[in-house]
């Protein structure tokens, strides 16, 4: 598989999101006070390493089999509930940080979906176009994550 000169600029611009996902989220893990925020974002950024590892796959002319959409991780919590309240609803500079963290990651998440929306119509081969979209799915959940963790910790404004 070839892919031409637009799909080639696509795929470096998709890679240097996932890069930049990937150092946003470990830096972040490593700023976070909660534990429990701390193991997400170090989750997330390996989840953006093997989006990065996929992107230079088809890169390389090769298309990456995707698990079949049935198919779930296994981390996932019931009904969305996967975080304990950490703070409450009086702020402190801990809170204020995390969320800080989370607001700026929620931010990343959705341009990086969005870049893979507008990507997704570019590519001419059905098979990568099929792996796109598994990965923007997957941003999808990502933002989702940090959104139940700020809303179990009453720091999203509604």
């Amino acid at each position: 598989m070839t892919l031409t000169q637009k799909e080639s600029s696509l795929i470096k611009e998709l890679k240097g999101q996932e890069k930049l996902c990937i150092d946003k989220y470990n830096k972040h893990a490593a700023c976070a006070k909660d534990p429990q925020l701390k193991t997400l974002f170090t989750q997330l950024a390996q989840k953006e390493q093997e989006h990065l590892n996929t992107l230079t796959q088809i890169e390389n002319g090769t298309i990456p089999q995707m698990p079949a959409c049935g198919e779930k991780n296994k981390n996932n919590c019931q009904n969305g509930n996967c975080f304990t309240a950490t703070y409450s609803i009086a702020g402190n500079l801990d809170k204020e940080n995390d969320c800080f963290l989370c607001t700026d990651l929620l931010s990343t998440e959705k341009g990086a979906s969005r870049l893979y929306d507008t990507c997704i119509f570019e590519f001419r081969d059905s098979a990568i176009r099929d792996v796109l979209n598994h990965i923007q799915k997957e941003e999808q959940e990502h933002g989702k994550k940090i959104y139940d963790y700020m809303a179990v910790n009453a720091m999203y404004a509604a």
